[in-house]
């Protein structure tokens, strides 16, 4: 999978930076291998942003055969020259996971995850981004009219906010797509 265009999306239209990118996909990966195996202390998440790939590694110690005490730390050395033909007693393994063998139920668990993420850290950054302007002037266009408020999307940024009834001037009536100026006011999540 090519990750180098979906950081750049992500980049310009949810303002989530790489870095935190690569935080948020390997923790859904991490939570991934723990359902799998257990735990997720000897496995590597690599995300690769310049090439844009994701590589999963299983790191365990090589030990005789019949003396593997712990299968999520310990691999017996016929398995390990099973994988590569260098291998000897004492090193350790490194045993590349693919996606497809963790299952596409666990596959579509972690994409949802990944989504509910993204989206809490685009409502984090909003929230950030607005709460520093409380008192400043903007200007937006009325998308949505309800009983008690409007929706209305700011024109810098197009993010949706709430104007209610009872902030408005009495008299005052707007339609869709009218513009309005109004003062930030206070900020909720």
């Amino acid at each position: 999978m090519n990750l180098v265009d979906t950081f750049s999306e992500f980049k310009a239209g949810k303002n989530i930076d790489r870095p935190t990118m690569v935080r948020v996909l390997e923790d859904v990966f991490r939570t991934l291998i723990r359902k799998k195996f257990g735990t997720d202390e000897n496995f590597d998440v690599i995300v690769n942003t310049t090439k844009g790939d994701l590589e999963l590694w299983r790191v365990r110690e090589i030990v005789p055969d019949g003396e593997v005490t712990d299968d999520r730390s310990q691999i017996s050395i016929s398995e390990a020259l099973a994988i590569d033909e260098d291998y000897e007693i004492g090193e350790e393994c490194y045993e590349q996971l693919h996606l497809e063998d963790f299952g596409r139920r666990a596959i579509m668990a972690a994409r949802q995850t990944l989504i509910s993420r993204i989206m809490e850290l685009e409502k984090d950054e909003v929230y950030r981004r607005y709460s520093e302007r409380v008192g400043d002037i903007i200007v937006g266009e009325v998308h949505q009219i309800l009983k008690r408020e409007l929706l209305i999307l700011d024109d810098a940024t197009g993010t949706e906010l709430v104007l209610p009834r009872t902030e408005m001037i009495k008299g005052d009536f707007f339609r869709k797509g009218d513009m309005v100026r109004g003062v930030i006011k206070k900020v909720e999540m």
